[in-house]
């Protein structure tokens, strides 16, 4: 029963974090207008009217919102035919890029560290017009200087698309946020290494009875 426990510990390496495999953002069309509002609990923004962009929230605290939609002013109806979800990240802006190698950015989705805090993840509705999502900032998140990327995947759950709520040089429609509680440095994702960690508890103990066993 040996084999069980090195295909557990194989499973585990693959789950840790999220492969791309290998996929280039220069490669990825650039088609989703996506725009952010940071603000306090107490406001509220409208669909047709108020529309808020705090230039800095607390996180734990404040409310982070986000919208997204196709840019129809570039690319034709149906291009997002084939999106089927769509996932929303925290990005570090370059500011707080600077002297930190664990937030660089990297053409290769799976070895860029801009993008690691996951804010949501939902169905892509090609008929729904800028859908909106808020949700409370989670108090993990580091302070640190963000912006937002959204990924367009396909039924396969592979990224086909993306865009962002800064541009090209991303200096503007940036936000800050204030941390609640002392974060790690490297990154602002310790739900997910606590998961892993959990995990992998969780897969030595498996191997270690069917060590037993084979004995």
């Amino acid at each position: 029963m040996t084999w069980i426990f090195l295909a557990s510990l194989l499973l585990l390496s693959s789950l840790s974090e999220t492969s791309y495999g290998g996929i280039l953002l220069s490669s990825l069309p650039n088609t989703l207008d996506v725009a952010a509002s940071p603000h306090q609990p107490d406001q509220f923004n409208t669909p047709n009217g108020t529309w808020y962009m705090s230039s800095n929230i607390k996180a734990g605290e404040d409310k982070l919102g986000v919208r997204w939609s196709l840019n129809n002013r570039t690319f034709p109806v149906g291009t997002d035919a084939a999106y089927k979800t769509v996932t929303v990240k925290l990005c570090y802006a370059p500011r707080s890029q600077v002297g930190r190698p664990e937030r660089k950015t990297e053409d290769d989705l799976d070895k860029d560290e801009t993008c690691q805090i996951e804010f949501y993840t939902g169905h892509y509705n090609p008929s729904n017009k800028w859908p909106y999502y808020e949700s409370t900032l989670d108090g993990h998140v580091p302070a640190a200087l963000y912006f937002l990327r959204a990924y367009a995947n396909d039924s396969a759950g592979v990224v086909v698309a993306y865009g962002e709520s800064t541009g090209p040089d991303r200096d503007y429609n940036i936000f800050e946020v204030d941390a609640t509680e002392p974060t790690e440095a490297s990154s602002g994702s310790r739900k997910t290494l606590d998961i892993c960690f959990g995990s992998f508890s969780a897969l030595l103990l498996v191997g270690f009875f069917c060590c037993l066993e084979d004995n």
